[in-house]
């Protein structure tokens, strides 16, 4: 069985919250915060990080309850590619609802950011 999340958020939103300073440390998770620092906090890359974790969310049927944003984590690897780091009660919930694996896609306009999320449950 699969589960999805989507989500979709303004560049605009998330440029007026990362002008206060604690907006990163409360929303982005540990190597998160170092991946997006390096490049100097790209907006759209901030809003596609806050869309994983909203879409990550749905996916998990909680909304944003019983985890901290920081216990989600879009990561990249060496070629681009985004993945999920779950920790604490983040992973905690995935598991206890079965969801063993999640994939993400992310992307931005201009003016947009999204991401996709599917948990797939495994045996």
């Amino acid at each position: 069985m699969l589960s999805v999340g989507i989500d979709l958020v303004e560049i605009r939103r998330i440029e007026k919250s990362i002008r206060n300073p604690r907006f990163c440390s409360r929303v982005l998770g540990k190597t998160e915060y170092a991946q997006l620092e390096m490049r100097g906090f790209p907006v759209q890359s901030v809003a596609a990080s806050f869309c994983a974790k909203e879409a990550f969310s749905k996916a998990l049927g909680t909304g944003i309850r019983g985890f901290a944003l920081t216990e989600v984590e879009l990561l990249r690897e060496e070629n681009g590619r985004p993945r999920l780091h779950l920790t604490g009660n983040a992973a905690k919930l995935a598991a206890a609802r079965g969801l063993a694996e999640f994939s993400v896609s992310v992307t931005h306009t201009k003016e947009y950011a999204a991401a996709v999320v599917v948990g797939e449950e495994r045996d």
